[in-house]
């Protein structure tokens, strides 16, 4: 089993950072981690993901040059650092983690297997 922690959300003014972090415990090993937000009324959507080794990660086009996804597995945390914030980047945002010892391509919600609580992320204008 994998329990996954996130922290870090918060209310900041566009053009502002905030860096979230997920912390996993459990079973820990070969994780692939994601990010993933749901703002309301909205579906899920993928922001980022890292594969266990930190050899490969994937940005949405939405995050692309302002957030950076990183990891300390010695920590088993994944952070995202977000930065020039938007309004429209105001969501809840999730950790997401499956077992994969090799780069998975699908970013999809439904490939991944254990899930947070999420932490609130709101940008004002």
């Amino acid at each position: 089993q994998v329990y996954l922690d996130e922290s870090g959300g918060g209310l900041v003014q566009a053009g502002g950072s905030l860096n979230l972090s997920c912390v996993a415990s459990g079973r820990t090993s070969t994780l692939a981690v994601g990010w993933f937000r749901q703002a309301p009324g909205k579906e899920r959507e993928f922001v980022a993901a890292i594969s266990w080794r930190a050899v490969t990660v994937t940005l949405a086009d939405s995050a692309k040059g302002r957030f950076l996804i990183s990891r300390d597995n010695a920590k088993n945390t994944v952070y995202l650092q977000m930065n020039s914030l938007k309004p429209e980047d105001t969501a809840v945002y999730y950790c997401a983690a499956k077992f994969r010892n090799y780069w998975d391509p699908d970013n999809g919600s439904s490939s991944y297997d254990y899930w947070g609580q999420g932490t609130q992320v709101t940008v004002s204008s």
